[in-house]
């Protein structure tokens, strides 16, 4: 397979704002976790700033869609906890398999 499917394509352009929202929803969660410390207000605030600063970059807030990186990206949400590969259960073999060979072929698992 040389790249992602017509269906595949679509699929995963309807999936990623869902993924991007249960992931937000889970920064929402550790962003209070923060918030509920016995820490000085300041340091929570400055805390809180810096990390929304470096998850607003993370592409499960963000990220370009783009069909020729669609595997990449794929991938790269997985290896950063964004999704699992049960969340591409509706997705093509094609494309399982092609995740799951980049998968073992960067983290030698």
């Amino acid at each position: 397979m040389n790249g992602i499917t017509k269906a595949d394509w679509k699929l995963f352009m309807e999936k990623v704002p869902e993924w991007q929202e249960a992931y937000m929803e889970r920064l929402l969660k550790e962003y209070v976790k923060m918030l509920q410390s016995k820490m000085p207000a300041s340091t929570k605030f400055w805390d809180l700033d810096k990390r929304i600063k470096k998850d607003k970059k993370n592409p499960g807030v963000q990220m370009q869609l783009d069909k020729g990186e669609a595997i990449f990206d794929i991938v790269t949400m997985i290896n950063l906890g964004i999704i699992t590969q049960e969340d591409l259960a509706d997705f093509s073999d094609d494309l399982k398999e092609l995740v799951q060979e980049l998968i073992d072929r960067n983290y030698g698992k």
